[in-house]
């Protein structure tokens, strides 16, 4: 099946070649250590399951989410000589499960050492385990009297099989910004500290920095998926999504006519209005509202008004080609996330995220 074709209401085609070939470029561009794959939030609203068997049948062999539910769904599918992380930590209680299904977490506060610590000696046992340093986001991580305190336990980590010590940049798609080379420094001064262990520094757009950013594991989302890395500069990476809804009825209307709730919209010339089968229950942002624009057979129209739960209106009538049972391109190589994030004055990250259930979703490239 292709996405226009069968019964759908709406497809989302999903590119598991291009992540596949995004992932091999960051390889590439990350010769300190591996690349590890992130697919929390279900690989960015794309699916984690098929994201990371692709990724895995790739090579990559560190796979991090954020939760211990998303690690849990994932089991099946990481092969237990990978590294299966889980970015925000165990909540209290969750350890013993957590140990027994091979999972990694990264901790985060000195509670959760001791707890890791004690799950460890009831399973008699060392157990994996990777500790954040905050040098800077002021988010999760130890800081830097935290560092100093844990630094002063003879036995802190003798539990533990410590895989790495990771940090997380504030604005490293900001190249320019001084606050990357401070971070780094911190990061250094605070795990030298520590038990020797590998490192983890790169997000996405860490990875391009260069050697400043250069450690023993990267870790990337959303470079994965398509969404620019270098924000002002052209993307370096493959668009991974294409979503195309269908027109359900194209109506002419008379100049002065509305359209859509509210009246938001008035018609200043007659006008062809395609009705078509989104709307923010779908993750077609709410925002977007009197922002947005579809693509036509190529060409760019508007959409007309407000989006509701269910449906979008463009103005078509500069596309002739736009008929009931025809289709809409809403995100694609040629209507990419970043784009439209900007029109719905937020990230890529969210218009991703925010992809809804109800699309029909069509893989390519399954491994």
């Amino acid at each position: 099946m292709t996405p226009t074709e069968g019964t759908a209401s709406a497809v989302l085609a999903i590119d598991l070649d291009a992540i596949a070939a995004n992932w091999r470029d960051l390889v590439r561009r990350h010769p300190s250590g591996p690349v590890a794959a992130v697919v929390k939030a279900d690989a960015y609203g794309l699916g984690a399951v098929p994201v990371a068997r692709r990724l895995i049948a790739e090579g990559a062999r560190h796979v991090f989410v954020a939760t211990l539910e998303e690690a849990l769904a994932l089991r099946a599918v990481v092969p237990r000589a990978a590294l299966l992380g889980v970015l925000n930590g165990l909540v209290a209680g969750a350890e013993a499960e957590a140990a027994a299904s091979g999972i990694v977490p990264v901790l985060n506060e000195p509670a959760a050492l001791g707890r890791w610590r004690a799950c460890a000696a009831a399973r008699g046992e060392r157990l994996p385990a990777i500790l954040q340093i905050d040098t800077g986001m002021n988010r999760l991580g130890l800081g830097r009297r935290e560092v100093e305190r844990v630094a002063q336990d003879p036995d802190a980590f003798a539990a533990f099989d410590l895989r790495y010590v990771m940090t997380h940049f504030v604005a490293s798609e900001e190249p320019e910004n001084p606050l990357n080379r401070e971070q780094v420094r911190r990061f250094d001064a605070l795990r030298a500290m520590l038990p020797r262990a590998p490192t983890s520094v790169a997000n996405s757009s860490g990875i391009f920095l260069g050697p400043l950013a250069a450690s023993d594991l990267a870790r990337p989302g959303a470079a994965l998926y398509g969404i620019n890395p270098t924000p002002g500069r052209a993307n370096p990476m493959r668009t991974a999504v294409t979503l195309e809804a269908r027109i359900l009825q194209v109506r002419d209307i008379e100049a002065g006519e509305s359209v859509g709730y509210n009246s938001t919209w008035v018609a200043a010339r007659p006008a062809r209005i395609a009705t078509v089968a989104a709307g923010y229950a779908d993750g077609y942002l709410r925002s977007l509202s009197g922002r947005g624009v579809g693509l036509v057979a190529g060409r760019q129209v508007p959409l007309a008004g407000r989006v509701s739960m269910d449906l979008l209106t463009f103005d078509v009538t500069d596309a002739p080609e736009a008929a009931a049972g025809g289709w809409i391109r809403l995100l694609g190589p040629d209507l990419p996330p970043d784009a439209v994030a900007e029109r719905a004055g937020t990230n890529a990250y969210e218009i991703l995220t925010a992809l809804g259930a109800r699309y029909r979703r069509h893989y390519r490239g399954q491994a």
